[in-house]
Protein backbone atom coordinates (compact mmCIF):
# COMPACT_ATOMS: atom_id res chain seq x y z
CA UNK A 1 0.00 0.00 0.00
CA UNK A 2 1.34 3.01 -0.61
CA UNK A 3 -1.00 6.03 0.50
CA UNK A 4 -0.17 8.00 3.43
CA UNK A 5 -0.20 6.61 7.28
CA UNK A 6 0.83 2.70 8.68
CA UNK A 7 -0.65 -0.16 7.80
CA UNK A 8 -2.38 -0.38 11.51
CA UNK A 9 -3.82 3.06 11.13
CA UNK A 10 -6.27 1.99 8.10
CA UNK A 11 -9.21 0.40 8.78
CA UNK A 12 -10.47 -2.80 8.03
CA UNK A 13 -12.58 -1.98 5.02
CA UNK A 14 -10.63 -0.11 3.41
CA UNK A 15 -7.38 -2.59 3.73
CA UNK A 16 -9.66 -5.18 2.25
CA UNK A 17 -10.51 -2.80 -0.61
CA UNK A 18 -6.96 -2.87 -1.95
CA UNK A 19 -6.42 -6.44 -1.61
CA UNK A 20 -9.54 -7.01 -3.58
CA UNK A 21 -8.27 -4.67 -5.84
CA UNK A 22 -4.99 -5.40 -6.36
CA UNK A 23 -6.05 -9.35 -6.61
CA UNK A 24 -8.45 -7.94 -8.91
CA UNK A 25 -5.75 -6.47 -10.77
CA UNK A 26 -3.25 -9.53 -10.71
CA UNK A 27 -5.80 -11.89 -12.21
CA UNK A 28 -6.65 -9.78 -14.92
CA UNK A 29 -2.95 -9.32 -16.35
CA UNK A 30 -2.70 -13.23 -15.90
CA UNK A 31 -5.38 -13.58 -17.52
CA UNK A 32 -4.74 -11.01 -20.31
CA UNK A 33 -1.51 -12.61 -20.62
CA UNK A 34 -2.68 -15.70 -21.21
CA UNK A 35 -4.32 -14.75 -24.64
CA UNK A 36 -1.46 -14.86 -26.75
CA UNK A 37 -0.70 -18.86 -25.77
CA UNK A 38 -4.85 -19.62 -27.25
CA UNK A 39 -5.16 -20.81 -30.73
CA UNK A 40 -4.95 -18.39 -33.39
CA UNK A 41 -7.48 -20.56 -35.59
CA UNK A 42 -10.87 -22.53 -34.61
CA UNK A 43 -13.70 -21.03 -33.71
CA UNK A 44 -14.85 -22.74 -30.23
CA UNK A 45 -11.47 -23.21 -28.24
CA UNK A 46 -10.69 -19.66 -27.23
CA UNK A 47 -14.18 -18.27 -26.01
CA UNK A 48 -14.49 -19.87 -22.68
CA UNK A 49 -11.08 -18.20 -21.42
CA UNK A 50 -12.36 -14.86 -23.76
CA UNK A 51 -15.06 -14.77 -21.40
CA UNK A 52 -13.45 -15.53 -18.10
CA UNK A 53 -11.21 -12.78 -19.21
CA UNK A 54 -14.26 -10.20 -19.58
CA UNK A 55 -15.57 -10.80 -17.02
CA UNK A 56 -12.26 -9.91 -14.53
CA UNK A 57 -11.66 -6.79 -16.44
CA UNK A 58 -15.95 -6.16 -15.90
CA UNK A 59 -15.17 -6.47 -12.25
CA UNK A 60 -12.23 -4.79 -12.10
CA UNK A 61 -13.37 -1.69 -14.46
CA UNK A 62 -16.64 -1.23 -12.22
CA UNK A 63 -14.21 -2.36 -8.80
CA UNK A 64 -11.95 0.68 -9.25
CA UNK A 65 -15.43 3.07 -10.29
CA UNK A 66 -17.10 2.56 -6.68
CA UNK A 67 -13.61 2.66 -4.35
CA UNK A 68 -11.82 5.07 -6.46
CA UNK A 69 -11.46 7.58 -3.42
CA UNK A 70 -10.15 4.70 -1.53
CA UNK A 71 -8.25 3.50 -3.88
CA UNK A 72 -6.75 6.90 -4.88
CA UNK A 73 -5.55 7.59 -0.49
CA UNK A 74 -4.60 3.63 0.32
CA UNK A 75 -3.18 2.45 -2.68
CA UNK A 76 -2.09 5.38 -4.94
CA UNK A 77 -4.08 4.90 -7.97
CA UNK A 78 -2.53 7.12 -10.67
CA UNK A 79 -4.69 7.82 -13.70
CA UNK A 80 -2.56 6.14 -16.29
CA UNK A 81 -3.47 2.87 -14.63
CA UNK A 82 -6.89 3.40 -14.87
CA UNK A 83 -6.27 3.92 -18.61
CA UNK A 84 -4.08 0.83 -18.95
CA UNK A 85 -7.18 -1.00 -17.39
CA UNK A 86 -8.99 0.54 -20.16
CA UNK A 87 -6.67 0.49 -22.95
CA UNK A 88 -6.72 -3.43 -22.29
CA UNK A 89 -10.28 -3.58 -22.34
CA UNK A 90 -9.96 -1.86 -25.69
CA UNK A 91 -7.79 -4.40 -26.78
CA UNK A 92 -9.95 -7.38 -25.71
CA UNK A 93 -12.84 -5.89 -27.68
CA UNK A 94 -11.03 -5.37 -30.75
CA UNK A 95 -9.47 -9.55 -30.37
CA UNK A 96 -12.82 -10.32 -30.07
CA UNK A 97 -13.58 -8.17 -33.50
CA UNK A 98 -10.93 -9.98 -34.94
CA UNK A 99 -12.22 -13.50 -33.95
CA UNK A 100 -15.57 -12.84 -34.83
CA UNK A 101 -15.79 -10.24 -37.32
CA UNK A 102 -18.46 -8.20 -35.82
CA UNK A 103 -18.00 -5.16 -35.83
CA UNK A 104 -20.02 -4.10 -32.63
CA UNK A 105 -17.16 -5.35 -30.97
CA UNK A 106 -14.95 -2.81 -32.88
CA UNK A 107 -17.37 -0.03 -31.76
CA UNK A 108 -16.65 -0.91 -27.93
CA UNK A 109 -13.20 -1.10 -28.39
CA UNK A 110 -13.56 2.99 -30.40
CA UNK A 111 -15.58 3.90 -27.09
CA UNK A 112 -12.84 2.64 -24.80
CA UNK A 113 -10.07 3.79 -26.29
CA UNK A 114 -11.92 7.20 -26.77
CA UNK A 115 -12.25 7.69 -23.35
CA UNK A 116 -8.86 7.23 -22.28
CA UNK A 117 -8.21 10.49 -24.69
CA UNK A 118 -11.17 12.42 -23.12
CA UNK A 119 -10.20 12.22 -19.99
CA UNK A 120 -6.27 12.31 -20.10
CA UNK A 121 -5.54 9.18 -18.41
CA UNK A 122 -2.18 9.08 -20.01
CA UNK A 123 -1.56 12.74 -19.39
CA UNK A 124 0.27 12.56 -16.35
CA UNK A 125 3.18 9.95 -18.17
CA UNK A 126 4.90 12.20 -19.77
CA UNK A 127 5.84 14.00 -16.43
CA UNK A 128 7.14 10.95 -14.67
CA UNK A 129 10.63 9.89 -15.94
CA UNK A 130 9.99 6.08 -17.09
CA UNK A 131 10.14 5.44 -20.73
CA UNK A 132 8.44 2.38 -20.42
CA UNK A 133 5.30 4.16 -19.29
CA UNK A 134 5.61 6.53 -22.71
CA UNK A 135 5.73 3.28 -24.62
CA UNK A 136 2.24 2.80 -23.22
CA UNK A 137 1.05 5.45 -23.88
CA UNK A 138 2.53 5.19 -27.70
CA UNK A 139 1.22 1.70 -28.06
CA UNK A 140 -2.08 2.96 -26.97
CA UNK A 141 -1.93 5.65 -29.63
CA UNK A 142 -1.47 3.42 -32.26
CA UNK A 143 -3.67 0.58 -31.34
CA UNK A 144 -6.51 3.70 -31.09
CA UNK A 145 -5.69 4.71 -34.65
CA UNK A 146 -6.37 1.00 -36.43
CA UNK A 147 -9.68 0.93 -34.79
CA UNK A 148 -10.26 4.22 -36.40
CA UNK A 149 -9.00 3.15 -39.69
CA UNK A 150 -10.98 0.22 -39.57
CA UNK A 151 -14.30 2.32 -38.74
CA UNK A 152 -13.37 4.82 -41.46
CA UNK A 153 -13.51 7.84 -38.87
CA UNK A 154 -10.56 9.20 -41.26
CA UNK A 155 -10.46 13.02 -39.37
CA UNK A 156 -9.74 11.33 -36.56
CA UNK A 157 -7.40 9.64 -37.96
CA UNK A 158 -5.33 12.31 -39.05
CA UNK A 159 -6.10 14.34 -35.57
CA UNK A 160 -4.56 11.26 -34.18
CA UNK A 161 -1.28 10.71 -36.37
CA UNK A 162 -0.54 14.35 -35.64
CA UNK A 163 -0.87 13.26 -31.82
CA UNK A 164 1.37 10.60 -31.96
CA UNK A 165 3.78 12.62 -33.82
CA UNK A 166 4.21 14.86 -31.31
CA UNK A 167 4.35 12.36 -28.09
CA UNK A 168 7.43 10.50 -30.36
CA UNK A 169 9.26 13.75 -30.74
CA UNK A 170 9.08 13.99 -27.12
CA UNK A 171 9.85 10.41 -26.51
CA UNK A 172 12.71 10.50 -28.11
CA UNK A 173 13.96 13.40 -27.28
CA UNK A 174 14.05 12.98 -23.11
CA UNK A 175 15.05 9.58 -23.65
CA UNK A 176 17.96 8.80 -25.27
CA UNK A 177 16.10 5.23 -26.88
CA UNK A 178 16.76 2.66 -29.54
CA UNK A 179 13.14 2.74 -31.44
CA UNK A 180 12.93 6.02 -32.41
CA UNK A 181 13.23 4.75 -35.85
CA UNK A 182 10.96 2.17 -35.64
CA UNK A 183 8.02 4.94 -34.01
CA UNK A 184 9.14 6.80 -37.36
CA UNK A 185 8.46 4.26 -39.14
CA UNK A 186 4.59 3.67 -37.64
CA UNK A 187 4.56 7.34 -38.23
CA UNK A 188 5.09 6.56 -42.42
CA UNK A 189 2.90 3.63 -42.61
CA UNK A 190 -0.21 5.22 -40.92
CA UNK A 191 0.69 8.39 -43.03
CA UNK A 192 0.89 6.18 -46.58
CA UNK A 193 -2.49 3.89 -45.31
CA UNK A 194 -4.17 7.12 -45.12
CA UNK A 195 -3.16 8.90 -48.19
CA UNK A 196 -3.84 4.84 -50.73
CA UNK A 197 -7.02 5.93 -51.76
CA UNK A 198 -6.40 7.09 -54.92
CA UNK A 199 -9.67 9.71 -55.34
CA UNK A 200 -10.69 11.90 -53.07
CA UNK A 201 -14.40 12.71 -52.84
CA UNK A 202 -15.06 16.28 -51.86
CA UNK A 203 -17.87 18.67 -50.63
CA UNK A 204 -19.27 21.82 -51.93
CA UNK A 205 -16.44 24.00 -49.67
CA UNK A 206 -13.69 21.52 -50.73
CA UNK A 207 -13.69 19.29 -47.49
CA UNK A 208 -12.71 15.42 -47.73
CA UNK A 209 -16.09 13.52 -47.33
CA UNK A 210 -15.18 10.17 -45.82
CA UNK A 211 -17.51 7.45 -47.88
CA UNK A 212 -17.78 3.30 -46.43
CA UNK A 213 -17.99 0.21 -48.71
CA UNK A 214 -18.99 -1.89 -46.00
CA UNK A 215 -22.23 -3.91 -47.35
CA UNK A 216 -25.40 -1.55 -46.72
CA UNK A 217 -28.86 -2.04 -47.87
CA UNK A 218 -30.47 -1.53 -51.13
CA UNK A 219 -26.61 -2.32 -52.67
CA UNK A 220 -27.24 -6.04 -53.38
CA UNK A 221 -29.76 -6.53 -56.02
CA UNK A 222 -31.99 -8.73 -55.02
CA UNK A 223 -33.32 -11.84 -56.73
CA UNK A 224 -35.80 -11.52 -59.16
CA UNK A 225 -38.80 -14.21 -57.95
CA UNK A 226 -38.60 -17.84 -59.00
CA UNK A 227 -34.72 -17.28 -59.71
CA UNK A 228 -33.26 -20.65 -58.89
CA UNK A 229 -29.45 -20.31 -57.20
CA UNK A 230 -27.91 -22.03 -54.60
CA UNK A 231 -28.52 -21.71 -50.84
CA UNK A 232 -25.25 -21.64 -49.74
CA UNK A 233 -23.57 -18.97 -47.13
CA UNK A 234 -20.42 -17.34 -47.11
CA UNK A 235 -19.22 -18.37 -43.52
CA UNK A 236 -15.44 -18.21 -43.46
CA UNK A 237 -12.81 -15.81 -45.19
CA UNK A 238 -8.98 -16.06 -45.13
CA UNK A 239 -8.01 -12.70 -46.57
CA UNK A 240 -4.39 -13.31 -47.32
CA UNK A 241 -1.43 -10.59 -47.95
CA UNK A 242 1.84 -11.30 -49.04
CA UNK A 243 2.96 -8.35 -51.88
CA UNK A 244 6.38 -6.83 -51.77
CA UNK A 245 6.09 -3.08 -51.18
CA UNK A 246 2.77 -2.10 -50.71
CA UNK A 247 1.34 -0.03 -48.33
CA UNK A 248 0.77 -1.55 -44.82
CA UNK A 249 -0.45 -0.83 -41.20
CA UNK A 250 -0.15 -3.03 -38.08
CA UNK A 251 0.35 -6.01 -40.48
CA UNK A 252 -2.40 -5.14 -42.63
CA UNK A 253 -1.58 -4.35 -46.08
CA UNK A 254 -4.13 -1.74 -48.49
CA UNK A 255 -5.12 -4.71 -50.21
CA UNK A 256 -6.01 -6.77 -47.12
CA UNK A 257 -7.66 -3.64 -45.71
CA UNK A 258 -10.06 -2.99 -48.40
CA UNK A 259 -11.17 -6.94 -49.40
CA UNK A 260 -11.54 -7.25 -44.88
CA UNK A 261 -14.88 -4.22 -45.49
CA UNK A 262 -16.18 -5.92 -48.80
CA UNK A 263 -16.38 -8.53 -46.88
CA UNK A 264 -18.61 -7.00 -43.66
CA UNK A 265 -22.04 -5.39 -43.57
CA UNK A 266 -22.09 -1.70 -42.44
CA UNK A 267 -23.36 -1.90 -38.95
CA UNK A 268 -26.42 0.05 -38.35
CA UNK A 269 -25.28 2.34 -34.93
CA UNK A 270 -21.74 3.17 -36.41
CA UNK A 271 -22.70 6.69 -36.84
CA UNK A 272 -24.83 6.99 -33.78
CA UNK A 273 -22.40 5.13 -31.44
CA UNK A 274 -22.79 6.48 -28.02
CA UNK A 275 -22.26 3.76 -25.44
CA UNK A 276 -20.32 5.30 -22.75
CA UNK A 277 -17.44 3.60 -21.60
CA UNK A 278 -17.71 2.12 -17.78
CA UNK A 279 -20.88 -0.24 -18.66
CA UNK A 280 -18.62 -2.75 -20.09
CA UNK A 281 -20.96 -5.50 -20.48
CA UNK A 282 -20.21 -7.85 -23.26
CA UNK A 283 -22.37 -7.57 -25.74
CA UNK A 284 -25.00 -9.71 -26.51
CA UNK A 285 -24.29 -11.85 -29.48
CA UNK A 286 -26.56 -11.52 -32.32
CA UNK A 287 -28.90 -14.14 -33.00
CA UNK A 288 -27.56 -14.72 -36.45
CA UNK A 289 -23.86 -13.92 -37.69
CA UNK A 290 -23.80 -10.19 -39.58
CA UNK A 291 -20.56 -11.37 -41.26
CA UNK A 292 -18.62 -14.17 -42.34
CA UNK A 293 -15.92 -15.20 -39.86
CA UNK A 294 -12.22 -13.80 -41.25
CA UNK A 295 -8.50 -14.46 -41.05
CA UNK A 296 -6.36 -11.78 -41.57
CA UNK A 297 -3.07 -13.78 -42.21
CA UNK A 298 0.17 -10.88 -43.11
CA UNK A 299 3.04 -13.11 -44.52
CA UNK A 300 2.32 -15.92 -43.32
CA UNK A 301 4.56 -19.07 -43.82
CA UNK A 302 2.97 -22.39 -46.21
CA UNK A 303 2.85 -23.98 -43.18
CA UNK A 304 0.76 -21.71 -41.79
CA UNK A 305 -1.79 -21.08 -44.31
CA UNK A 306 -2.16 -24.51 -44.49
CA UNK A 307 -2.82 -24.78 -40.75
CA UNK A 308 -5.55 -21.53 -41.40
CA UNK A 309 -7.19 -23.74 -44.36
CA UNK A 310 -7.05 -26.73 -42.67
CA UNK A 311 -8.82 -24.84 -39.65
CA UNK A 312 -12.11 -23.47 -41.81
CA UNK A 313 -12.42 -26.18 -43.80
CA UNK A 314 -12.68 -28.68 -40.53
CA UNK A 315 -15.39 -26.15 -39.30
CA UNK A 316 -17.02 -25.18 -42.24
CA UNK A 317 -21.01 -25.65 -41.52
CA UNK A 318 -22.83 -27.50 -43.88
CA UNK A 319 -24.13 -25.28 -46.95
CA UNK A 320 -21.54 -22.82 -46.47
CA UNK A 321 -18.55 -21.23 -48.54
CA UNK A 322 -14.85 -21.07 -47.33
CA UNK A 323 -13.67 -17.85 -50.04
CA UNK A 324 -9.72 -17.82 -49.98
CA UNK A 325 -8.41 -14.63 -51.22
CA UNK A 326 -4.75 -14.08 -52.29
CA UNK A 327 -2.76 -10.84 -52.24
CA UNK A 328 0.54 -12.13 -53.35
CA UNK A 329 3.49 -11.71 -55.90
CA UNK A 330 3.33 -14.10 -58.07
CA UNK A 331 6.00 -17.18 -58.37
CA UNK A 332 6.17 -18.52 -61.63
CA UNK A 333 8.19 -21.76 -62.98
CA UNK A 334 11.97 -21.87 -64.34
CA UNK A 335 10.21 -23.67 -67.71
CA UNK A 336 8.17 -25.95 -68.92
CA UNK A 337 7.38 -29.49 -68.89
CA UNK A 338 6.13 -31.92 -71.13
CA UNK A 339 3.39 -32.99 -68.91
CA UNK A 340 1.22 -29.91 -67.18
CA UNK A 341 -0.19 -30.51 -63.84
CA UNK A 342 -0.89 -28.23 -61.21
CA UNK A 343 2.31 -27.67 -59.58
CA UNK A 344 3.81 -26.96 -62.94
CA UNK A 345 2.77 -22.62 -63.42
CA UNK A 346 3.82 -21.86 -60.19
CA UNK A 347 1.79 -19.78 -57.62
CA UNK A 348 1.88 -17.15 -54.95
CA UNK A 349 4.61 -16.61 -52.65
CA UNK A 350 4.44 -17.37 -49.49
CA UNK A 351 6.86 -16.42 -46.92
CA UNK A 352 10.23 -17.00 -46.78
CA UNK A 353 13.48 -14.98 -46.40
CA UNK A 354 14.68 -15.81 -50.15
CA UNK A 355 15.62 -13.09 -52.06
CA UNK A 356 12.80 -11.15 -54.15
CA UNK A 357 14.20 -9.90 -57.65
CA UNK A 358 12.26 -6.75 -58.98
CA UNK A 359 9.57 -7.94 -56.65
CA UNK A 360 9.62 -11.50 -58.56
CA UNK A 361 10.94 -14.42 -57.34
CA UNK A 362 12.78 -16.80 -59.82
CA UNK A 363 13.28 -20.23 -58.96
CA UNK A 364 17.45 -21.35 -58.47
CA UNK A 365 16.71 -25.04 -58.98
CA UNK A 366 16.23 -27.18 -61.87
CA UNK A 367 13.05 -28.16 -63.63
CA UNK A 368 11.81 -31.24 -62.10
CA UNK A 369 11.71 -29.36 -58.76
CA UNK A 370 8.78 -27.17 -57.50
CA UNK A 371 8.99 -24.26 -55.72
CA UNK A 372 8.12 -24.62 -51.82
CA UNK A 373 7.29 -21.59 -50.92
CA UNK A 374 4.70 -20.95 -52.79
CA UNK A 375 0.88 -21.87 -52.95
CA UNK A 376 0.49 -24.04 -55.94
CA UNK A 377 -3.30 -24.40 -57.53
CA UNK A 378 -2.34 -28.03 -56.55
CA UNK A 379 -2.32 -27.04 -52.24
CA UNK A 380 -5.86 -26.36 -52.64
CA UNK A 381 -7.21 -29.54 -54.26
CA UNK A 382 -8.00 -30.58 -50.93
CA UNK A 383 -10.35 -28.13 -50.10
CA UNK A 384 -12.23 -28.28 -53.18
CA UNK A 385 -14.35 -31.15 -51.38
CA UNK A 386 -16.75 -28.37 -50.05
CA UNK A 387 -18.22 -25.11 -51.97
CA UNK A 388 -14.62 -23.07 -52.34
CA UNK A 389 -14.23 -19.09 -53.39
CA UNK A 390 -11.06 -18.14 -54.83
CA UNK A 391 -9.69 -15.09 -55.38
CA UNK A 392 -6.28 -13.99 -56.55
CA UNK A 393 -4.52 -10.70 -57.05
CA UNK A 394 -1.26 -11.54 -58.06
CA UNK A 395 0.99 -11.17 -61.65
CA UNK A 396 0.70 -15.10 -61.75
CA UNK A 397 -3.33 -15.00 -61.43
CA UNK A 398 -3.31 -17.17 -64.01
CA UNK A 399 -1.78 -19.84 -62.70
CA UNK A 400 -5.23 -20.47 -61.00
CA UNK A 401 -7.37 -20.98 -64.38
CA UNK A 402 -5.46 -24.54 -64.52
CA UNK A 403 -7.84 -26.06 -61.56
CA UNK A 404 -9.76 -29.43 -61.71
CA UNK A 405 -12.99 -29.62 -60.29
CA UNK A 406 -12.20 -33.06 -58.50
CA UNK A 407 -15.24 -33.56 -56.15
CA UNK A 408 -18.26 -32.39 -58.34
CA UNK A 409 -18.95 -29.57 -55.41
CA UNK A 410 -19.40 -25.61 -56.71
CA UNK A 411 -15.74 -24.07 -57.08
CA UNK A 412 -14.96 -20.64 -58.55
CA UNK A 413 -11.82 -18.88 -59.36
CA UNK A 414 -11.77 -14.61 -60.08
CA UNK A 415 -8.10 -14.22 -61.22
CA UNK A 416 -7.05 -10.55 -61.38
CA UNK A 417 -5.38 -9.05 -64.31
CA UNK A 418 -1.47 -10.01 -64.81
CA UNK A 419 -0.17 -7.17 -66.45
CA UNK A 420 -1.03 -3.35 -66.39
CA UNK A 421 -0.46 -0.11 -68.57
CA UNK A 422 2.38 1.35 -66.82
CA UNK A 423 0.02 4.65 -66.16
CA UNK A 424 -1.54 2.10 -63.53
CA UNK A 425 1.31 -0.18 -62.50
CA UNK A 426 2.96 2.81 -61.10
CA UNK A 427 -0.42 3.36 -58.41
CA UNK A 428 0.22 -0.96 -57.45
CA UNK A 429 1.88 0.30 -54.01
CA UNK A 430 -1.33 1.83 -53.34
CA UNK A 431 -3.08 -0.85 -53.52
CA UNK A 432 -4.08 -3.30 -56.34
CA UNK A 433 -6.25 -1.87 -59.19
CA UNK A 434 -8.48 -5.47 -59.37
CA UNK A 435 -9.08 -5.27 -55.48
CA UNK A 436 -10.05 -1.96 -55.42
CA UNK A 437 -12.63 -3.06 -58.07
CA UNK A 438 -14.13 -5.69 -55.88
CA UNK A 439 -14.14 -3.32 -52.72
CA UNK A 440 -15.49 -0.03 -54.47
CA UNK A 441 -15.56 0.09 -58.21
CA UNK A 442 -16.68 3.61 -58.38
CA UNK A 443 -13.50 4.45 -56.95
CA UNK A 444 -11.49 1.52 -59.16
CA UNK A 445 -13.55 3.50 -62.51
CA UNK A 446 -12.84 6.78 -61.27
CA UNK A 447 -8.80 5.71 -60.44
CA UNK A 448 -8.32 4.06 -64.22
CA UNK A 449 -9.51 7.36 -65.78
CA UNK A 450 -6.76 9.34 -63.94
CA UNK A 451 -9.69 10.78 -62.07
CA UNK A 452 -7.97 11.77 -58.95
CA UNK A 453 -10.63 13.96 -57.01
CA UNK A 454 -14.79 14.06 -57.60
CA UNK A 455 -17.38 16.09 -55.99
CA UNK A 456 -19.95 14.48 -53.50
CA UNK A 457 -22.95 15.30 -55.58
CA UNK A 458 -21.53 13.66 -58.90
CA UNK A 459 -19.99 10.50 -56.35
CA UNK A 460 -23.73 10.12 -55.21
CA UNK A 461 -24.89 10.00 -58.95
CA UNK A 462 -22.75 8.04 -60.17
CA UNK A 463 -23.31 5.56 -56.89
CA UNK A 464 -26.70 5.43 -57.79
CA UNK A 465 -26.51 4.80 -61.51
CA UNK A 466 -24.02 1.79 -60.78
CA UNK A 467 -26.78 0.37 -58.66
CA UNK A 468 -28.67 -0.04 -61.61
CA UNK A 469 -25.90 -1.52 -63.36
CA UNK A 470 -25.38 -4.31 -60.27
CA UNK A 471 -29.16 -5.08 -61.22
CA UNK A 472 -28.69 -5.65 -65.00
CA UNK A 473 -25.44 -7.77 -64.48
CA UNK A 474 -27.20 -9.72 -61.67
CA UNK A 475 -30.19 -10.62 -64.71
CA UNK A 476 -27.20 -11.43 -67.45
CA UNK A 477 -25.93 -13.53 -64.84
CA UNK A 478 -29.00 -15.31 -63.42
CA UNK A 479 -30.32 -15.61 -67.38
CA UNK A 480 -27.41 -17.12 -68.75
CA UNK A 481 -27.79 -20.02 -70.54
CA UNK A 482 -24.55 -20.74 -70.94
CA UNK A 483 -23.04 -19.68 -67.62
CA UNK A 484 -21.26 -22.53 -65.50
CA UNK A 485 -23.96 -23.72 -62.43
CA UNK A 486 -21.13 -22.60 -60.49
CA UNK A 487 -21.38 -19.12 -60.52
CA UNK A 488 -25.42 -19.83 -59.57
CA UNK A 489 -24.61 -21.61 -56.72
CA UNK A 490 -23.32 -19.04 -54.98
CA UNK A 491 -24.98 -16.32 -55.95
CA UNK A 492 -27.58 -17.05 -53.06
CA UNK A 493 -25.25 -15.17 -50.65
CA UNK A 494 -24.96 -11.08 -50.51
CA UNK A 495 -21.36 -10.97 -50.16
CA UNK A 496 -20.53 -13.38 -53.01
CA UNK A 497 -23.01 -11.89 -55.17
CA UNK A 498 -21.42 -8.48 -55.06
CA UNK A 499 -18.31 -9.74 -55.58
CA UNK A 500 -19.05 -11.33 -58.11
CA UNK A 501 -21.41 -8.56 -60.45
CA UNK A 502 -18.14 -6.44 -59.34
CA UNK A 503 -16.06 -9.08 -61.57
CA UNK A 504 -18.04 -8.63 -64.42
CA UNK A 505 -18.43 -4.79 -64.26
CA UNK A 506 -14.63 -4.76 -63.55
CA UNK A 507 -13.94 -7.06 -66.32
CA UNK A 508 -15.72 -5.11 -68.71
CA UNK A 509 -14.78 -1.89 -67.93
CA UNK A 510 -11.17 -2.63 -68.71
CA UNK A 511 -12.07 -4.27 -71.99
CA UNK A 512 -13.65 -0.95 -73.24
CA UNK A 513 -10.94 1.12 -71.83
CA UNK A 514 -8.23 1.96 -74.27
CA UNK A 515 -5.46 2.13 -72.22
CA UNK A 516 -6.11 -1.79 -71.51
CA UNK A 517 -4.86 -3.05 -75.33
CA UNK A 518 -3.13 -6.78 -74.10
CA UNK A 519 -5.76 -9.89 -73.11
CA UNK A 520 -3.41 -10.46 -69.93
CA UNK A 521 -4.63 -6.94 -68.43
CA UNK A 522 -8.45 -8.15 -68.18
CA UNK A 523 -9.23 -10.39 -65.49
CA UNK A 524 -10.14 -14.49 -65.97
CA UNK A 525 -12.18 -16.74 -64.28
CA UNK A 526 -12.33 -20.11 -63.30
CA UNK A 527 -15.10 -21.73 -64.71
CA UNK A 528 -14.70 -19.25 -67.90
CA UNK A 529 -17.71 -16.70 -68.11
CA UNK A 530 -19.79 -16.47 -71.27
CA UNK A 531 -18.54 -13.27 -72.51
CA UNK A 532 -20.88 -12.14 -74.99
CA UNK A 533 -23.41 -12.52 -71.94
CA UNK A 534 -21.48 -10.84 -69.62
CA UNK A 535 -18.64 -9.25 -69.61
CA UNK A 536 -18.87 -8.11 -73.88
CA UNK A 537 -22.32 -7.76 -73.23
CA UNK A 538 -23.78 -4.69 -75.17
CA UNK A 539 -26.29 -3.46 -72.56
CA UNK A 540 -23.48 -3.36 -70.10
CA UNK A 541 -20.84 -1.93 -72.51
CA UNK A 542 -23.89 0.75 -73.20
CA UNK A 543 -24.21 1.42 -69.40
CA UNK A 544 -19.68 1.52 -68.90
CA UNK A 545 -19.93 4.27 -71.73
CA UNK A 546 -23.13 6.37 -70.48
CA UNK A 547 -20.96 6.56 -66.85
CA UNK A 548 -17.67 7.95 -68.56
CA UNK A 549 -19.85 10.44 -70.11
CA UNK A 550 -21.56 11.15 -66.71
CA UNK A 551 -17.72 11.90 -65.59
CA UNK A 552 -16.69 13.19 -68.79
CA UNK A 553 -14.06 10.47 -69.40
CA UNK A 554 -15.51 8.88 -72.89
CA UNK A 555 -12.47 9.79 -74.67
CA UNK A 556 -10.80 7.14 -72.66
CA UNK A 557 -13.39 4.55 -73.77
CA UNK A 558 -14.05 2.77 -77.14
CA UNK A 559 -17.52 3.44 -78.25
CA UNK A 560 -19.01 0.93 -80.71
CA UNK A 561 -18.34 -2.37 -81.03
CA UNK A 562 -15.29 -4.28 -79.60
CA UNK A 563 -15.00 -5.98 -83.38
CA UNK A 564 -13.45 -2.41 -84.25
CA UNK A 565 -10.34 -2.91 -82.35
Amino acid sequence: MTGTGTEDDIPIAERKTVTDFCYLLDKSKQLFNGLRDLPQYGHKQWQSYFGRTFDVYTKLWKFQQQHRQVLDSRYGLKRWQIGEVASKIGQLYYHYYLRTSETSYLNEAFSFYSAIRQRSYYYQVNKEDRPELVVKKLRYYARYIVVCLLLNKMDLVKVLVKELSEEIEDYTQRFNTEDQLEWNLVLQEVAAFVEADPVMVLSDDNAVVTTTNRLKEGVVPQLEQGMVVGQLTLADALIIGNCNNQVKFSELTIDMFRMLQALEREPVNLATQTAKPGTLEPIEKPAKRENPHKYLLYKPTFSQLYTFLSASFKELPANSVLLVYLSATGVFPAGRLDYEGPYDFGGVLTNTNRDVVNGETVQKRNNAQKEMHCLHPGDLFPFTRKPLFVIVDSSNSTAYKNFTNLFGQPLVCLLSPIVYPKSVQDQTQRGSLFTLFLYCPLLAFLSVCGLNSVRHAMWEKAQDFLCKVYRDIGQMITRSRAIDQAFLQFFGDEFLRLLLIRFVFCSAALRLHKLFRESRSFPESYPELPKDETVENNVLQKHILELAAMLDVQNLFWDGSLETY
